[in-house]
């Protein structure tokens, strides 16, 4: 990916500078203006500041055309260490380049729930039977009636309730008073013992009535049924209010109070929406899904007959959170980094800062800002992402001159040394692909000649070039009886031989190749250094010797 996004950027300010030359050509093939034409005080390299020079040319690390820097203008800053990135303004125009402020404002964003429609659970009544009886008649017989409280909803025959009620009429005083404590425990209501007196004398049954307004989810009994106590009868659910459950995670939590309207809709009603708040968050998280169950409640009135939302549905709902004022910025101007969230804080001139945040909370559009970012700052929120990866390839290439393998300029190179060069390269692509496809019969097949032809290459390079003696030593291969020893080898022949061949590579001395470079080659070579670089050539996709096809694409092209 970042070799990618590598070229990417490569082309795409090798196309500024192309465009910024023609455009330099248009105007001086134009009439001329009376304005006195600026003279350079000299050339530098946006990727490579350290690389000045008096005279128009091409930067001697990255081949980029020189920008030239003129009197009164400070030029390319050589400190920044690979945070800074450096721009002409032909290349912001070229890569598109935005910014915004980072402000002090409400943090809005729109959370997105799902849950099921459920009835009222403080109103919803299971009807048992008191005593032992016999269900006379149903007035309420079918599920999804709509019943009212105190409503009669059977007539129920039993003999030890009709002896209390007879009981009742006969007797006066403290023992009348007696019998209604037992019938209110027979099932009665204090209602219909108020009304025995003026009950006829020949009426064998009494009635069951509703204990609350409502709908019948569940009736389990038949006219002539015998009952037991206790035996389930009817189920009533208030319907009038519901409740939408959903469940809200943990980093929903700074965000969901009580009161907060929520809109709800349901595939079983297309184009409504209902209105309702958060009334209850359960205080109990979930171990597993780290959740807990919100409540929001409903209306749910009656419209011709029956209620709008039906019990447990399949339900959305869409929560307006809102944050008091914070330092703010587009969440588009993030780069997520691993653990790190980036910013690039605009340093006018072309200069934008690498810079690590602390994030809190994330809106629909914006993103708070704990630390790391002052008010009134601006950040890149188009373009951060092709400035990343230039930033990566500062970091790379930030070394200072003096670092260079090669203390001298390279004489030329005669036929000999060249095809000497060749013939080394082409063996050591031929074992950097074997490890790859993690073929050790192939591996030690290809670092047959090995020994020959580096010696060959060591001993008519002795006078060019340097750093050849830890690659004579590491020249020896005898075939391997597994890859983690073929690799070991591997890497010490691989990295001398990188580190001869990459500064002829830059004087244009040698064949067209690649050499890429992997951060974390301890974790297949133990007690090898961390970083680890091979020769691949022809092009081809990159092929990673030290972890083979685990991991082929842990890895970046050195330019």
């Amino acid at each position: 990916m970042k070799t990618l996004l590598t070229i990417i950027i490569t082309a795409v300010l090798a196309a500024g500078a192309t465009w910024f030359i023609l455009q330099k050509t248009t105007s001086a093939s134009g009439p001329a203006t009376p304005t006195a034409e600026r003279k350079p005080a000299f050339y530098q390299s946006a990727m490579h500041p350290w690389i000045k020079s008096d005279k128009p040319g091409r930067c001697t690390i990255c081949g980029m055309e020189l920008t030239p820097v003129y009197e009164g203008e400070k030029g390319f800053d050589e400190s920044g260490g690979g945070n800074v990135v450096a721009l002409t303004q032909n290349q912001i125009q070229v890569l598109h380049v935005q910014t915004a402020e980072a402000k002090t404002r409400p943090l809005v964003r729109t959370l997105s729930v799902s849950g099921t429609i459920d009835d009222n659970a403080m109103r919803h009544r299971v009807l048992s039977a008191y005593v032992d009886g016999r269900i006379d008649k149903l007035h309420v017989n079918y599920i999804g009636a709509e019943v009212n409280e105190g409503q009669p909803l059977a007539e129920f025959y039993s003999p030890s309730l009709l002896q209390a009620e007879r009981e009742y009429r006969q007797i006066g005083g403290e023992l009348r008073k007696n019998t209604a404590l037992r019938l209110r425990q027979m099932g009665l209501i204090q209602q219909q013992i108020d009304a025995l007196d003026q009950k006829p004398a020949d009426l064998l049954t009494s009635q069951i009535l509703s204990p609350v307004s409502g709908t019948v989810v569940a009736q389990s009994i038949y006219e002539g049924q015998y009952v037991a106590t206790g035996e389930q009868l009817f189920e009533i659910a208030d319907f009038s209010t519901m409740w939408f459950m959903f469940r809200a995670y943990e980093q929903d939590m700074p965000w969901i109070k009580p009161d907060l309207p929520v809109t709800v809709t349901t595939p079983s009603i297309p184009n409504k929406e209902f209105i309702g708040k958060i009334t209850f968050i359960d205080p109990n998280f979930d171990e597993a899904t780290r959740s807990t169950k919100v409540r929001v409640e409903l209306d749910n009135p009656l419209v011709n007959g029956r209620r709008e939302l039906l019990h447990r549905l399949y339900a959305d709902g869409m929560i307006a959170l809102e944050a008091p004022a914070v330092l703010t910025i587009p969440r588009s101007s993030v780069i997520e980094t691993g653990a790190d969230a980036v910013v690039y804080i605009d340093q006018t001139g072309g200069a934008y800062a690498h810079t690590v945040i602390k994030t809190g909370r994330r809106g629909d559009t914006l993103l708070e800002v704990l630390s790391g970012i002052k008010e009134g700052e601006s950040v890149v929120t188009n373009g951060n992402l092709l400035i990343d990866g230039q930033a990566e390839m500062n970091r790379a290439f930030m070394s200072p001159p003096e670092t260079m393998l090669v203390t001298a300029p390279l004489a030329g190179l005669n036929e000999e040394q060249k095809k000497s060069i060749a013939d080394f390269i082409k063996v050591a692509d031929a074992m950097a692909a074997a490890l790859g496809a993690d073929d050790l019969a192939k591996f030690n097949t290809a670092s047959e000649p090995a020994m020959d032809v580096t010696g060959a290459m060591v001993k008519l390079l002795r006078s060019n070039v340097e750093n050849l003696d830890d690659l004579d030593k590491a020249r020896h291969f005898h075939g391997f009886d597994d890859l983690k020893a073929a690799r070991a080898a591997f890497h010490k022949f691989s990295v001398a031989a990188t580190a001869a061949l990459e500064p002829l590579r830059k004087a244009g001395q040698t064949p067209e190749f690649q050499i890429y470079e992997c951060p974390m080659v301890d974790q297949s070579i133990p007690g090898a250094p961390k970083k680890g670089r091979w020769i691949q050539t022809g092009g081809r996709s990159m092929t990673h010797p030290f972890f083979g096809k685990e991991m082929s694409e842990c890895g970046k092209e050195i330019k």
